[in-house]
């Protein structure tokens, strides 16, 4: 990826088909779905008015995606969202947003390489202890179910173990309710 592609500017007619300026054919939100996951920039534009319907047909895709089962937003997350509108945190909402998810994009490739040794390289991003405590009792229940010898102790370690899960459990809810409480700080 040495050159940035320009944005794919897609027209939309009068009869609501959408229309892809660069290949001269029309696509679908599938499409479009797939230019965006793909890496490209889309913009989607009125060919009548001039208007740009990039939002409206990205929070489409969404929203298709969502009712097909293919869940990413909790339903707290669209709660919030849908309540963001009509309070005092509407203009703070977008700014976090945008803000969390270049986090996201900027930490995503050193965050996986080190999630995969768990070291103390990890970045420090908003919620990662969270989600490595909850990796690692992912992984402790997985592996204590082969006999491979995950526990050079046998089954004398089965009781502690649970005491451990549960120990684990809880300091991951409180790690969580932290972060809600943050959460809600900022709204």
């Amino acid at each position: 990826m040495a050159q940035k592609e320009e944005t794919l500017l897609i027209k939309r007619y009068a009869s609501r088909r959408l229309y892809n300026t660069e290949t001269s054919d029309y696509v679908t939100l599938d499409d479009i779905a797939g230019f965006i996951r793909g890496g490209r920039e889309v913009q989607i534009i009125d060919l009548k008015s001039g208007d740009d319907l990039t939002r409206q047909y990205l929070l489409q895709i969404i929203a298709e995606h969502e009712s097909r089962g293919e869940n990413v937003l909790p339903v707290d997350v669209l709660t919030d969202l849908v309540r963001s509108y009509s309070t005092q945190a509407q203009s703070v909402v977008p700014q976090f947003l945008a803000a969390s998810f270049e986090m996201l994009r900027d930490g995503q490739s050193k965050m996986m390489e080190n999630l995969g040794t768990m070291g103390p390289g990890i970045p420090a991003i908003p919620g990662l202890e969270a989600m490595q405590a909850q990796q690692e009792a992912f992984l402790k229940a997985m592996m204590g179910g082969f006999s491979g010898g995950a526990s050079p102790q046998g089954d004398a370690t089965s009781g502690d173990e649970t005491a451990t899960k549960e120990e684990e459990l809880d300091e991951i809810k409180k790690q969580l309710a932290a972060l809600q409480a943050k959460l809600s700080g900022l709204g």
